[in-house]
């Protein structure tokens, strides 16, 4: 494992190299004892792994291969993420996220608790590419929400608690607790029976 900054690691922790925790953002760079990375106990990291500094990472995490996790970063318990995932820094993961191979999440998102992320999901932050304004912001998906595969959701749209995504969707305006987006642009309706999530 190739360390970079100041790193703390939880017992039981397996690692597969190579990894790389720490690794200085761009405001870290001409620092010497920067904080590093935090992983909680009992994680998984698989190789090809690069998880930058000021990352905080809970218990029981899994990644696959080749993931990339940014500075400024926050990871609940008992998450995972998928092989070639990329999140991109200033994000905040919650507890039990399932987040699946491929996805993209940029900064400035916000996931909730009991999330499941499909592969290949795009989420942006970019309302007018590429001028960064009015301001990088990325969706909120909240509490036990579900994206499908090859999702693509705007930026600073709203996934509401136990709503759904269908696979393929775009997605350009909220979506209210309990309702699926379907098409392109989505459209909101009632989440089908089969698809309701019980709480945690």
């Amino acid at each position: 494992m190739i360390e970079y900054g100041n790193n703390t690691l939880g017992s039981g922790i397996m690692v597969f190299d190579p990894v790389t925790i720490g690794f200085p953002s761009r405001e870290r760079m001409d620092q010497a004892g920067y904080p590093g990375t935090v992983i909680g106990s009992h994680a998984v990291l698989r190789p090809g792994t690069v998880i930058y500094c000021d990352v905080a990472i809970g218990d029981r995490f899994q990644c696959g291969h080749t993931v990339l996790i940014r500075e400024h970063t926050t990871i609940g318990n008992d998450s995972s993420v998928g092989t070639g995932t990329i999140i991109e820094g200033f994000c905040r993961i919650g507890n039990r996220a399932r987040i699946q191979s491929m996805a993209f999440i940029p900064t400035h998102t916000e996931i909730g608790d009991d999330v499941f992320i499909g592969p290949h999901a795009v989420l942006t932050n970019d309302r007018f590419p590429p001028t960064g304004r009015p301001e990088l912001k990325g969706p909120e998906i909240h509490d036990g929400a579900v994206i499908g595969a090859n999702a693509t959701i705007l930026p600073g749209v709203r996934i509401g608690k136990g709503a759904a995504v269908a696979a393929g969707a775009v997605v350009t305006k909220d979506v209210l607790p309990g309702m699926i987006a379907v098409g392109v642009p989505a459209r909101n309706r009632e989440i089908p029976r089969e698809m309701r999530r019980a709480g945690p």
